[in-house]
């Protein structure tokens, strides 16, 4: 008879009596209707896992369904492994890449055995969708293995799942997870649901040559995410694969091969001469607009972590080169008095609100410099929360241009009086194009998240806990704010530079292993840790004191 344990389950905030060696899916079973909503997974002492993970000892337990992130997820992960086996059932031969995330979506393409895309018509996608359909339908069984890394290998080398093989031949692991759908193997960097069942809510549409990949709404709950349009933003992304294909890296284990051939410096600098380029192919496009008399303030933003401060400034290099000079100013500084500051919903000054500036100022401002005048450049003290008055002139000659960073920049209500052909906008972020494998992308919101956890401990003595901790707000204020101008950008620049979770690696590993396990944030810290395993190390003496990214390691060469 196994011994019996207690478990403390959150959902309920009462402890419960099991046999040792259930599952979270038992446990469930247990508490019938005390558990309102059916689980996709658990967090277990603070990690997530399947709901087939084996209980020997005491833990905390809590269910998550799709609504939750770790749950959804855990649905997308799940839905990606069926559209995979969906493939190679409908068109068999061709490999599918899930690519990017983008369009409220996943974007997919298929390739031949000789690497090249293959169109995807409305016709495929429909075969595409039906077939995941079927397999929802039947309820099978998504099986979670463990095996010797060698084992793995050969059962993905046998399935020509090239790509996971290059990877586990490059980071030495003793022993690897991946899971069974029905004898078709395929891993993730994450749990999967229970079954196909779980897996029921999505959309598969042709789109530019490949599909997009739609699951549930998280707002709309119960319907299909809406695709929405973004083909400046689509060609960005796109624009760096081309490029990565070109530098034979555009995956984690094509960059660990680089690393062991000692590649790297190499690698480093052509991903900072292609930033260098798309700078200067913005400047010219800016010194184009202004022998037309337009173009006179350039505004750039981006999403927190994007690294828009050091665009300004090496912008404004590349301006320089154009005989172009920029001059920069503040948002900050517009800022209204706090007790004018709007709130938020938990009744805190919400100052990343558009209305915690003082839009009426601020375009008269703009109207007097582009009309020729001087003004006095207002200055906001956060010691006081109000504006004090100082003397700082400027005035704007005609071979100038006025350089403004922030998250409004693409708002069209920050310059609703200046007309558009005065304003040029750039939209910056880190557009992450390298994937772990064919079948796993990497979020840009991590790769923002590890710069962001990186800088906040070296810069404002801030945890790993409190960054991950405040991550859900700053991206609720990015949804608010930032992600519905992006479109209206005349230029966009990806700041993501291919070989910069390899540098942060070494950086982050030790702040994400202070979380404490008893706080919920671990959950993330170690996926973020899980996920960092996959890289090689980089040394940080290789970036150049002018990367982007010493924005965030320290060490640069420009003043923040």
């Amino acid at each position: 008879m196994k011994n019996e344990i207690e478990i403390y389950c959150s959902n309920i905030s009462d402890y419960v009596r099991i046999p040792g060696g259930d599952t979270p899916a038992d446990v469930a079973a247990r508490l019938g209707d005390a558990l309102d909503f059916r689980p996709i997974c658990a967090l277990v002492n603070n990690k997530t896992e399947n709901l087939d993970f084996p209980i020997y000892s005491p833990k905390q337990v809590e269910f998550l369904d799709r609504r939750s992130r770790p749950g959804l997820d855990v649905y997308i992960r799940s839905l990606c492994m069926m559209v995979y086996k969906s493939v190679r059932e409908c068109f068999p031969g061709l490999t599918l890449r899930i690519e990017l995330s983008i369009s409220g979506g996943h974007f997919c393409r298929l390739y031949d055995a000789e690497g090249r895309v293959v169109e995807v018509d409305a016709d495929m996608a429909a075969v595409i969708k039906s077939r995941v359909g079927m397999i929802y339908a039947a309820d099978i069984p998504f099986e979670r293995k463990e095996r010797l890394t060698k084992d793995v290998i050969e059962v993905f080398h046998r399935q020509g799942l090239h790509d996971k093989v290059q990877l586990l031949e490059s980071i030495n692991e003793l022993y690897t997870t991946y899971y069974l759908l029905d004898g078709l193997a395929d891993s993730y960097y994450g749990p999967l649901a229970p079954s196909t069942g779980h897996i029921g809510i999505f959309d598969v549409v042709a789109a530019n040559g490949g599909f997009l990949l739609l699951g549930p709404d998280p707002v709309r709950d119960g319907e299909v995410m809406r695709p929405v349009r973004q083909p400046k933003l689509y060609k960005s992304f796109t624009d760096y694969l081309a490029f990565n294909r070109v530098i034979r890296v555009s995956n984690v284990g094509e960059l660990n091969r680089a690393i062991e051939e000692r590649e790297t410096a190499s690698l480093i600098n052509v991903a900072e001469a292609m930033h260098d380029k798309l700078l200067g192919r913005i400047s010219d496009d800016i010194a184009r607009r202004r022998e037309k008399g337009e173009a006179g303030i350039v505004l750039l933003a981006g999403p927190s972590s994007s690294g828009k401060t050091t665009t300004c400034k090496r912008l404004a290099i590349q301006l320089m080169t154009n005989c172009i000079v920029p001059k920069m100013i503040s948002l900050d500084d517009y800022f209204v008095d706090r007790e004018h500051t709007p709130l938020d919903e938990n009744g805190d000054y919400d100052y990343e609100h558009l209305h915690a500036l003082d839009l009426e100022r601020f375009n008269s401002d703009l109207r007097q410099l582009l009309e020729g005048k001087e003004i006095n450049l207002p200055t906001y003290s956060f010691e006081y929360g109000r504006r004090i008055e100082k003397k700082r002139p400027l005035r704007l000659d005609s071979n100038d241009v006025l350089l403004i960073e922030g998250i409004h920049g693409l708002n069209p209500e920050l310059t609703a009086s200046i007309p558009q052909r005065d304003i040029y906008k750039v939209y910056v972020s880190a557009l992450t194009t390298l994937r772990i494998d064919d079948h796993n992308w990497i979020s840009t919101s991590d790769n923002r998240l590890l710069r962001r956890i990186v800088r906040d401990y070296k810069y404002r003595h801030t945890s790993a806990l409190e960054t991950i901790r405040r991550w859900p707000s700053v991206r609720r204020g990015e949804e608010r704010w930032i992600f519905p101008f992006q479109e209206n950008a005349d230029a966009m620049f990806n700041s993501s530079l291919i070989f910069e979770i390899g540098v942060m690696k070494e950086y982050a590993e030790p702040l994400l292993r202070d979380v404490p396990h008893s706080e919920k944030e671990y959950a993330q810290a170690y996926r973020l840790l899980r996920f960092l395993r996959y890289f090689e190390p980089i040394p940080a003496e290789q970036v150049p004191t002018t990367s982007l990214l010493r924005e965030f390691l320290g060490g640069s060469s420009f003043k923040y």
